[in-house]
């Protein structure tokens, strides 16, 4: 099998001796999530993501791809360059289903997994060597427990570093391995633009690029002193170390959130404060059921509020105890707004909770006269049900009243109550 950057020199079959490291990246998740659920739509174009006139593609597949569709582009232009596409709004429960479950196979390889995001870890698969064979032989299995069991494509690089790894799943798409074994390194490298130097984004690039410095091979060799006049200290020492193929990070099992929110761009700007305070309990509710599914608690509240000529304004508020209660989150949010009173029209808000904590060790202050069993328990029944019926059997604008968060089970189902329903 030729690897998809099409040099023999890296297929699966390249000595992979001392590569223990793994970057597998799913291939067009969420568009390939949305194939998967309708196999009518197998080898059309599907764009995924905000389909109102602001909206952005999140995901497209590789037949729209070949429109020029990518992801972070407005939907519109996406439209414009493939109007025969399909397009569809992101199904966050449906992504995240997925990613559990992929997950779940990659730590059935070993426990060494790293996840950068839903859709791509990395994995150490040095001790899964004597049971599974050998690093190409445990990226190809990878990829066919991904098929078989969820019927969905990976793409796998095989490495001695992070860095490397991730560049050869990049080459590996779709549905491919690279291996890159440890002394063809800088052959491998040397040759990439400049901008496959992680922390290389357009201006860098522009700027390296200005100074004759268009590929990865010509940063290794340019002086370091060059490369600090142009992007400052640390990030000279840091670029210069990865043209060299030197990256010592191991992968590291534990992720640690520093925080967890939500934001939505208005299809129309938005002046109505009722609007906007049910778009800040919306994102509340959203924030709330995150860090409860994280067992994660946070003591600052912040809104991001950006209005119509583009001026972004951060406010932020840190409460005494750290909270995952969407109630509280959403009266410190609503609060802030209030505060604000940004006086022009809106295009999108965000709600955002930080210092985070594990929640099961946040001490909460009683409130006097509080019940004993309050808003957080409501919520996490709240949660259950959601997760059994859907997120529409709650009704959150029930925190903008204070009556109690209702629940109601649509009627193709069994009531809660009901004494047939299944524990």
């Amino acid at each position: 099998m030729v690897p998809r950057g099409g040099d023999p020199r890296f297929g699966p079959g390249a000595d992979d001796t001392g590569c223990p490291i793994l970057h597998v990246d799913m291939d067009a998740f969420f568009a390939s999530v949305e194939v998967r659920k309708r196999p009518d739509l197998a080898g059309r174009p599907v764009v995924v993501g905000g389909i109102g006139p602001r909206g952005v593609v999140s995901s497209a597949s590789y037949e729209a791809r070949e429109y020029g569709v990518r992801s972070a582009m407005p939907t519109a232009r996406a439209r414009a360059l493939c109007p025969g596409a399909v397009f569809l709004p992101v199904d966050g429960a449906a992504y995240g289903e997925a990613s559990r479950a992929v997950m779940a196979i990659f730590h059935d390889i070993t426990p060494l997994v790293e996840p950068l995001s839903v859709d791509e870890a990395f994995l150490d698969v040095a001790g899964a060597g004597r049971l599974l064979g050998s690093p190409s032989a445990i990226a190809e299995l990878i990829r066919r427990r991904v098929a078989e069991e969820q019927g969905l494509s990976a793409s796998v690089g095989v490495a001695s570093t992070k860095f490397v790894a991730k560049l050869g799943s990049a080459r590996a798409k779709p549905d491919g391995v690279v291996v890159v074994p440890r002394d063809q390194v800088l052959e491998f490298l040397h040759p990439l633009p400049v901008d496959a130097l992680w922390g290389v984004g357009e201006k860098a690039a522009e700027v390296l690029r200005r100074l004759g410095l268009a590929t990865v091979g010509a940063v290794a060799e340019a002086p370091v002193g060059m490369l600090r006049g142009a992007l400052g200290d640390a990030a000279a020492a840091h670029l210069h170390e990865l043209a060299w193929g030197r990256d010592p990070r191991r992968v590291t099992v534990e992720h640690v959130e520093k925080s967890i929110g939500a934001e939505v761009t208005f299809d129309t700007d938005v002046a109505d404060s009722e609007v906007i305070k049910r778009a800040l309990l919306e994102l509340s509710t959203k924030v709330g059921e995150r860090l409860r599914r994280a067992g994660q608690a946070g003591r600052t509240v912040s809104i991001k509020v950006r209005l119509a000529d583009f001026r972004t304004v951060n406010r932020s508020r840190t409460m005494g105890t750290a909270t995952d209660v969407a109630r509280e989150i959403f009266a410190t949010a609503w609060a802030l707004y209030q505060a604000l009173r940004p006086g022009d029209r809106v295009r999108l808000v965000g709600v955002r909770v930080e210092g985070l904590t594990g929640a099961s060790g946040a001490a909460r202050q009683p409130e006097l006269g509080a019940p004993e069993r309050g808003w957080r328990e409501a919520e996490a029944a709240a949660d259950a049900a959601a997760a059994r019926f859907g997120r529409s059997v709650v009704r959150p604008a029930s925190l903008l009243t204070g009556e109690r968060m209702e629940i109601r089970p649509r009627p193709s189902v069994v009531p809660l109550s009901d004494p047939r329903s299944p524990s």
